[in-house]
């Protein structure tokens, strides 16, 4: 599986940006699909994550209500973040990654970056 993550950019605080990312390969024993980020000097931080069968979602709070994830299976298999209202906390590399089953991420995205400027 190779993911391809694409939509990052600088916005300034209180704008929006939404990220792509673009699955190919083994696509159709993806299950989960999610977002993480890497913020300078931090550890990487899961965000969202989409059950690409049912579309059940979930979130940290963080980012609750402000982000939403969204995807497609199937041969068009991706997964999407709309981000709004971005922070300037909200500065760091995004990635994207997949799994078949189970705790881990086995697939990860080549990462996008976003900064938002205060």
């Amino acid at each position: 599986v190779q993911l391809q993550a694409s939509g990052g950019g600088l916005v300034q605080a209180g704008g929006s940006l939404r990220l792509s990312c673009a699955a190919s390969g083994n696509i159709y024993g993806i299950y989960y699909m999610g977002w993480f980020r890497q913020a300078p000097g931090k550890d990487r931080e899961f965000l969202a994550q989409i059950t690409l069968s049912t579309g059940t979602t979930y979130y940290v709070d963080s980012v609750k209500g402000r982000f939403t994830i969204s995807g497609e299976k199937g041969k068009n298999t991706a997964v999407y973040l709309q981000m709004n209202n971005l922070k300037f906390e909200d500065t760091a590399v995004y990635y994207c990654a997949a799994k078949f089953g189970g705790a881990d991420y086995q697939y990860w995205g080549q990462g996008t970056l976003v900064t938002v400027s205060s």
